[in-house]
């Protein structure tokens, strides 16, 4: 079978039916057209801004049957997979470190990529042609190595038989234990985090603050661009860290194309008001939530975990949700029912003495973070499961 391989710099290049075809069996929304092309379109995937989109294209007697969504980047900021080390190395070898090539949905630490392939095609045959092509373009391109981060589990020991070294990582992950109520999740926790949980909550409520949660043709129009003077702070304040790269039009668009997996987590001073003082945007696809941004124009105790944890856990309960994954951050999470998981990032570096390092490195960085993980999740505050004692 002949096929035609092609790289394209504008998801406008490819159909949107054809693109979904593939994309919607995935486990993650964030590889969908609509989502992806929106980051083109508004400005928030360029050149400017060091995310050159570059999608490899694989059709065959016309019919697009394969795809890689990939970025040629400039930087390793909005990653969240921070290689510093990598690159420093790389500069102290007199290496350029960038451009790299990149496969991940921009700015959004979610656990699912893998190449869009179609059914009718022999996925490991293909797999292996489309890095045969991804090898040549950086090597022909002068690109330092291609990563692909927050990728399927099942998918990474197939690139691992080709040669990608598998880096681990950790996110924070909520999963639904068969919970009722938001109370029957407060009773998986010591009475100590239960009562810390509860003093949070009543914080905010004696603040004057009350939410509301706004999902599908519901939710009103303002609260679109509203999100991103909020995301937009939060930003600011946080520095590089804070990965602002969405733009107004981005959000705006959203409401036009994807309000019905959109919800806010809305907090008001007082029911009527038009506009909020503080709200988090989460995206629903079946039965996973995912946080997305937050941001408040007020400074009230423990109103991000309100907004952003505690707030979807209890719609998620309600609504069927069985995981959440709240996005970036650090160990606050824990405190409040979210584990530490594993995630993985594969890469491949194109200078030889580069490869080296990473090969021969790479277990030592595995085991470090795997002790990392165990740590946290030996600290959760949960209500240590009961005895057992075998043969009464």
């Amino acid at each position: 079978m002949q096929y035609e391989v092609s790289w394209v710099n504008s998801l406008a290049d490819v159909s949107p039916d054809e693109w979904d075809d593939m994309a919607l069996k995935l486990k993650t929304p964030f590889f969908q057209w609509a989502w992806l092309r929106n980051m083109e379109t508004s400005g928030s995937t360029t050149n400017r801004t060091g995310w050159l989109p570059n999608h490899l294209l694989v059709r065959s007697a016309g019919r697009l049957v394969a795809a890689a969504p990939m970025y040629v980047k400039g930087h390793s900021y909005g990653e969240f997979v921070f290689d510093n080390q990598w690159a420093e190395v790389s500069e102290r070898l007199g290496r350029e470190y960038y451009p790299k090539l990149l496969g991940m949905s921009p700015f959004t630490p979610a656990e699912g990529y893998r190449f869009l392939i179609q059914d009718s095609e022999n996925e490991a045959v293909m797999t292996e042609l489309m890095i045969k092509m991804i090898d040549q373009f950086c090597k022909r391109n002068q690109l330092s190595g291609c990563n692909f981060l927050y990728v399927d589990p099942a998918w990474r020991s197939q690139l691992e038989s080709l040669g990608f070294s598998i880096w681990q990582h950790h996110g924070y992950i909520w999963s639904n234990q068969n919970y009722k109520t938001f109370d029957d999740y407060l009773k998986s926790f010591n009475a100590n985090q239960r009562r810390n949980i509860k003093r949070e909550r009543k914080s905010v409520a004696e603040a004057g603050l009350s939410f509301k949660v706004w999902t599908g043709q519901a939710t009103p129009a303002h609260l679109f661009p509203l999100m991103y003077e909020f995301y937009a702070d939060t930003c600011d304040k946080f520095g590089w860290w804070g990965s602002k790269y969405l733009t107004p039009e981005f959000f705006e668009k959203l409401e036009r194309i994807w309000r019905d997996k959109v919800v806010f987590f809305a907090a008001y001073r007082n029911p009527e008001d038009h506009h909020p003082v503080g709200m988090s945007f989460c995206l629903r696809d079946d039965d996973r939530l995912y946080g997305r941004y937050w941001g408040s124009s007020v400074e009230v105790d423990a109103l991000h975990f309100e907004a952003c944890y505690y707030q979807p856990i209890e719609w998620a309960i309600q609504n069927g949700i069985r995981i959440f994954d709240p996005g970036a951050g650090g160990r606050h999470k824990k405190r409040r029912g979210f584990p530490a998981m594993v995630n993985y990032s594969l890469h491949r570096f194109y200078d030889p003495q580069m490869s080296h390092l990473l090969r021969t490195n790479i277990d030592r960085i595995n085991i470090m973070e795997q002790r990392e993980i165990d740590a946290i999740n030996d600290d959760l505050p949960f209500t240590p499961a009961p005895t057992t004692i075998v043969g009464e």
